[in-house]
């Protein structure tokens, strides 16, 4: 490989992984307030356990725009590029996170709290519907084929970055006073989002388009029609249909058990079990730094033994811990 290739494959592992951490920051960030402060900041009217189901349905609203930012901003990134599609992705998750930080409380402004509050998790979700897939796709599309899956599962580790960033200033703040940790010290980890994304977004303007995306630019040129393209977002669905449906089943197996283990166990611990939440925060910790060599491990894997066996395995594993 060149020195001009690999100082270029080591810019967008880089600019991944900062979006990765940003990413999965942001996503985790909300799922822990939503265990532990959201409740009776924005659902103060209702019992514990009714305000607590009410901060995970808002949490919920995210996975339902996910998919939606994914289609819109996959969609963006055939026509306007990989490259911008990311710098809007990226900027938009860290405005909106820095702007659920400034959000009034129920206490102050009634029931547009909680209003506002769904609206800019769903905008969360929307953004990050298009960041992860893009980040990884630039990956993807830039790495030689024997190297992808180590490269791939090496940006996604930034995920892992990201879910200690969040935990390690949720386990700060809630040594605050219940009353300051209630008025302002929940939303110092929301506030920081703006700084975390700068150096994604510098890493990310550094950047050029992808090989892959530079050829298909080439070929739509010659090919250029006088009528109106199909638009490839609906080409892909209408083709592919199937295999689309199959991966969103196989996404459902690997997300579900993720957030259980990081979400919802940090609330069931804490109010059922009694566990205090800074035992329960270190935890999750624990288990994200367990799932650094792991990562590496199963993308080097992936790329001997080819990435069905190994997810095959990993499927199996899941579902063993289950029981």
């Amino acid at each position: 490989m060149s020195g001009t290739y690999n100082a270029t494959i080591r810019r967008v592992v880089i600019s991944a992984w900062i979006g990765n951490s940003i990413e999965y920051y942001d996503f985790l960030l909300y799922g822990l307030a939503s265990a532990l402060v959201f409740g009776p900041l924005f659902f103060p009217g209702a019992s514990p356990l009714t305000a607590t189901l009410s901060s995970f349905a808002s949490f919920g609203v995210g996975f339902i725009s996910r998919p939606l930012g994914a289609l819109f901003f996959g969609n963006r990134g055939d026509t306007l590029g990989r490259k911008n599609t990311l710098l809007i992705t990226l900027g938009g998750m860290g405005a909106v996170t820095f702007l659920i930080g400034c959000l009034p409380s129920y206490a102050s402004i009634g029931a547009l709290a909680p209003a506002l509050l769904v609206i800019l998790r769903f905008l969360q979700g929307f953004m990050v519907g298009g960041e992860w897939g893009g980040a990884m796709l630039m990956v993807v599309e830039y790495a030689a084929g024997k190297h992808r899956g180590r490269l791939s599962a090496l940006s996604q580790t930034g995920g892992l970055t990201g879910q200690l960033l969040a935990t390690g200033v949720f386990i700060v703040v809630t040594q605050l006073p219940q009353e300051a940790l209630l008025s302002w010290g929940w939303r110092i980890p929301f506030l920081l989002s703006a700084l975390l994304v700068l150096p994604g977004l510098y890493m990310r303007h550094r950047l050029d388009e992808t090989p892959v995306f530079r050829a298909f630019k080439k070929q739509q040129a010659i090919n250029h029609r006088q009528q109106r393209e199909e638009r490839p977002v609906v080409k892909v669905v209408r083709e592919q249909w199937r295999s689309i449906l199959l991966i969103i089943i196989l996404r459902f197996a690997e997300s579900v058990p993720f957030f259980l283990a990081t979400v919802f166990a940090v609330s069931w611990a804490t109010t059922q079990l009694g566990i205090a939440s800074l035992t329960i925060l270190y935890v999750v910790m624990f288990t994200c730094l367990l799932a650094y060599p792991m990562h590496v491990l199963f993308g080097i894997m992936s790329d001997r033994r080819g990435c069905r066996q190994v997810y095959i395995f990993g499927a199996l594993f899941v579902a063993a811990m289950a029981f």
